[in-house]
Protein backbone atom coordinates (compact mmCIF):
# COMPACT_ATOMS: atom_id res chain seq x y z
CA UNK A 1 0.00 0.00 0.00
CA UNK A 2 1.07 3.30 -0.80
CA UNK A 3 1.30 5.75 1.73
CA UNK A 4 -0.93 9.08 1.16
CA UNK A 5 1.08 12.34 0.38
CA UNK A 6 -0.02 15.04 2.74
CA UNK A 7 -1.19 18.34 1.34
CA UNK A 8 1.76 21.19 1.34
CA UNK A 9 -1.09 23.48 2.18
CA UNK A 10 0.15 25.84 5.04
CA UNK A 11 -2.62 27.93 5.21
CA UNK A 12 -1.43 30.98 4.06
CA UNK A 13 -3.76 31.18 1.00
CA UNK A 14 -3.12 33.84 -1.79
CA UNK A 15 -2.84 33.94 -5.12
CA UNK A 16 0.24 35.40 -7.05
CA UNK A 17 -0.58 37.02 -10.49
CA UNK A 18 0.19 33.64 -12.04
CA UNK A 19 -1.96 32.03 -10.00
CA UNK A 20 0.59 30.60 -7.74
CA UNK A 21 -0.90 30.36 -4.24
CA UNK A 22 2.28 32.05 -1.84
CA UNK A 23 1.90 30.01 0.96
CA UNK A 24 2.14 26.59 -0.48
CA UNK A 25 3.57 27.48 -4.71
CA UNK A 26 1.28 24.89 -6.03
CA UNK A 27 -0.90 26.41 -9.30
CA UNK A 28 -5.27 27.21 -8.92
CA UNK A 29 -5.61 24.18 -10.84
CA UNK A 30 -3.27 21.79 -8.68
CA UNK A 31 -5.09 23.04 -5.26
CA UNK A 32 -8.92 22.52 -6.94
CA UNK A 33 -7.67 18.97 -8.48
CA UNK A 34 -5.52 17.71 -5.55
CA UNK A 35 -8.48 15.34 -3.97
CA UNK A 36 -8.52 13.79 -7.56
CA UNK A 37 -4.83 13.04 -8.39
CA UNK A 38 -2.99 9.89 -7.69
CA UNK A 39 -0.16 9.89 -4.79
CA UNK A 40 2.11 9.77 -7.88
CA UNK A 41 0.54 12.80 -9.12
CA UNK A 42 0.76 14.78 -5.83
CA UNK A 43 4.46 13.97 -5.48
CA UNK A 44 5.03 15.40 -8.84
CA UNK A 45 2.97 18.40 -7.93
CA UNK A 46 4.75 18.60 -4.32
CA UNK A 47 8.45 18.92 -5.88
CA UNK A 48 6.85 21.15 -8.54
CA UNK A 49 5.82 23.49 -6.00
CA UNK A 50 9.29 23.23 -4.31
CA UNK A 51 10.99 24.52 -7.72
CA UNK A 52 8.31 27.48 -7.63
CA UNK A 53 9.59 28.06 -4.09
CA UNK A 54 13.00 28.01 -4.49
CA UNK A 55 12.74 30.20 -7.82
CA UNK A 56 10.81 32.56 -6.34
CA UNK A 57 13.12 33.05 -3.19
CA UNK A 58 16.55 32.77 -5.62
CA UNK A 59 17.72 29.22 -3.51
CA UNK A 60 19.17 27.47 -6.74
Amino acid sequence: MTEAVKSPCINVCALDDDDVCVGCFRSMREITDWSEYSSDKKREVVAQAHQRMKRRYNLA
